[in-house]
């Protein structure tokens, strides 16, 4: 097994910041449907129109935190990232029409569509891990990999 190098750590510790971050993003919302089910029933029946019990919320929550904590230490990596991944940007989908007017003020003087910018941030942080993958040595999947002899991205 080669050492790494300066930037091989520097690019690992970017990585490593960066998948922490976005799994801890997550793992909040996902946290969030276990402590208040009836506000995420809501949250679904105002935009999708559909009635969901709560242990669907729990079922949804369970498998979020699961992926969460996959991501969090880095092990099933392309699944779990791609997973975070898809998680929000269905998130995105929800809020596209913000996206359309992003200075928009209420009556109130109040800018209603500036967590849009948010959105599209965490979106782009989500899709920069995947793409940094071959860099996240310092993860379990990374250091199962490196072991094996293979910087495999399913690890």
């Amino acid at each position: 097994m080669n050492p790494l190098s300066a930037n091989d750590k520097l690019d690992a510790t970017a990585t490593l910041v960066l998948r922490v971050g976005l799994a801890w993003f997550i793992f909040v919302w996902a946290v969030n449907k276990v402590l208040t089910p009836g506000q995420y029933q809501q949250l679904v029946r105002h935009f999708e129109g559909v009635e969901i019990v709560t242990s669907q919320v729990l079922l949804v929550a369970g498998v979020q935190i699961v992926v969460c904590l996959m991501a969090f230490v880095g092990i099933g990596r392309l699944f779990a990232y791609g997973a975070l991944l898809v998680m929000h940007f269905f998130t995105v989908l929800r809020r596209w029409e913000s996206f359309l007017a992003p200075f928009e003020i209420n009556e109130r003087g109040f800018p209603v569509n500036r967590n849009a910018v948010i959105d599209l941030a965490v979106l782009g942080a989500m899709i920069a891990l995947i793409l940094l993958i071959r860099r996240d040595h310092f993860s379990l999947g990374g250091w199962f990999a490196c072991k094996r002899g293979k910087w495999a991205v399913w690890m």
